[in-house]
């Protein structure tokens, strides 16, 4: 139900035109659902090049060609059929009355809308989304879409293949294969072919705690407990948190253990079902002697753009290193109810507005919904000096994701201690270890810990968040050899937090629209 809304209300981030995982605890077993996009049977690894190049960013972007296989319905009907209390049809009653009656347009559509410099070359978004002089729709309008209510209608009355077949299905076709300048691969077989997939979830002991997250095609958990097994193997800081901001002692920690992290990120995590673990067994790159020697890699100056991946186990297949590349968007809910039940999904189109194509599954009515950019997500390029990225575009695969929907429990008695996750493209990784680490060792509660200043690196420049560090702090990165500059990190990270006294403290990220609600 949450989804649905969301893809009214909330078009540039997620909807049914993109993929989720979704992390579900029944109060015994934690599970995992991979509804992430697949690329089309007719793509090639060389989906993104042009003239031997990659493509310009954005190019691919704005296109047909990096959409791919939407899977967020397709996984919330498995998840639904075995967890769902409520009749499926219910589950969209709030959207479609929201969608016929009409939603006010918040600040942040409305600045979406007006910095974006794509959206108004889809002749559908341009008449649906804008004035007919280009002006964005104000905030306050309040914004009808029939299009959308009559397709969750059917999807309500008949169930995902509502979506994945006829005429729904049909016109997404059509939209992806007459783009005016790139016009994309998708087929009827691949839409109606799609299957969402239950995973092994991983769950990590974290000294008290045991953290569960999403394996690959997700590179968040690895990552993330990659980050914070490294600091855990670093020497104590007096004062990690100075003022409520993160002193330059731990985020140069945190730092170079993040460009360790991401260095073994783009070497060797990919969709499981196309590239194999690094000895077989992902867990191999949380090991703590592994992590260990590779924490002794952390000096007293940056390792700047020098990070080299590990070595966690043998490859049948020696991978190169994926280029960097940018990574957008996204939405997150986390949910426990009353009976213990607690959910942690993640939910996208991949940048603002995805593709930027709008469609309107066929009705010929005002409005609809975004199809994702989720295949720019794949490495542009196939290969370096000869040897294959992992993370390559290939017929059927899942692009390699940053979403952390994570589940978090006591380890000694299996309870549930927290249910969080962000928005936030590769930054997803750095919000949710940090929030991670701020409840855990510095004992903040969720709003607390997701409240703090943000600090991110790829591997290269380090990007912090804009006006909440102190001038001494960017200097004394700087002078350890960071290059650091500022800008807006929004973040959209929710948490709920299970205290001593078995009640539930919910935090909302004040960067963007989200809320607490409770009952």
């Amino acid at each position: 139900a949450v989804q649905m809304v969301l893809t009214l209300v909330e078009p540039q981030s997620s909807g049914i035109g993109g993929g989720a995982f979704l992390m579900h605890f029944d109060g015994a077993d934690v599970q995992a659902y991979d509804g992430r996009e697949t690329a089309p049977a007719a793509v090639t690894g060389e989906l993104f090049m042009e003239d031997g190049e990659p493509l310009p960013f954005m190019e691919a972007v704005a296109s047909g060609l990096s959409v791919g296989v939407p899977g967020t319905l397709r996984m919330l009907e498995q998840a639904h059929a075995e967890h769902g209390q409520l009749a499926w049809q219910e589950l969209f009653t709030p959207a479609i009355t929201l969608a016929e009656e009409g939603f006010a347009v918040s600040q942040r559509l409305h600045t979406s809308l007006a910095n974006d410099e794509y959206l108004r070359e889809n002749d559908l978004a341009q008449a649906f989304y804008y004035s007919a002089d280009g002006e964005p729709l104000e905030v306050g309008t309040t914004l009808k879409n029939p299009a959308l209510a009559a397709i969750l209608r059917r999807i309500a009355e008949e169930g995902s293949a509502a979506f994945y077949e006829g005429e729904v299905a049909e016109d997404l076709v059509e939209q992806v294969q007459s783009h005016p300048v790139r016009p994309g691969k998708i087929s009827l077989d691949d839409i109606s072919g799609y299957q969402s997939l239950e995973r092994e979830p991983l769950c990590t002991p974290w000294q008290q705690w045991e953290v569960c997250g999403f394996p690959p095609p997700s590179s968040g958990h690895l990552t993330i407990m990659q980050i914070l097994g490294m600091l855990d193997q670093q020497p104590l800081l007096e004062a990690p948190l100075e003022n409520g901001v993160t002193s330059s002692g731990w985020l140069h920690q945190f730092l170079e253990a993040s460009r360790l992290a991401f260095a073994d990120r783009g070497r060797y995590i990919a969709d499981p079902d196309f590239v194999e673990a690094p000895g077989g067994d992902w867990s191999l790159m949380l090991a703590p002697d592994y992590l260990g020697k590779r924490s002794e890699l952390i000096g007293e100056e940056s390792m700047g753009e020098n990070a080299e991946p590990g070595n966690p186990g043998e490859l049948a297949v020696s991978f190169a290193s994926q280029p960097e590349q940018p990574e957008y968007g996204t939405s997150h809910i986390s949910i426990v109810d009353a009976d213990g039940n607690a959910i942690a999904m993640t939910t996208t189109i991949e940048q603002a507005f995805g593709s930027r194509i709008l469609a309107d599954g066929g009705t010929d009515l005002p409005g609809g919904y975004l199809l994702n950019n989720e295949l720019t997500d794949f490495s542009f390029t196939p290969e370096v000096d000869g040897q294959p990225v992992a993370n390559r575009v290939e017929p059927g695969k899942r692009p390699r994701s940053s979403m952390s929907p994570t589940l978090v429990f006591d380890q000694e008695t299996g309870a549930l201690v927290a249910s969080l996750g962000s928005p936030g493209g590769a930054a997803i990784i750095h919000y949710t270890a940090r929030t991670l680490a701020a409840m855990r060792d510095w004992g903040l509660n969720a709003q607390e810990a997701l409240s703090l200043p943000h600090a991110i690196t790829l591997g290269g420049d380090v990007y912090l968040e804009e006006g909440r560090f102190p001038e001494e702090i960017i200097e004394s990165l700087r002078e350890r050899g960071h290059n650091v500059s500022e800008r807006e990190l929004t973040s959209g990270l929710q948490a709920i937090r299970r205290l001593e006294d078995g009640t539930l403290f919910g935090g909302a990220d004040p960067r963007r629209e989200g809320v607490v609600m409770g009952e």
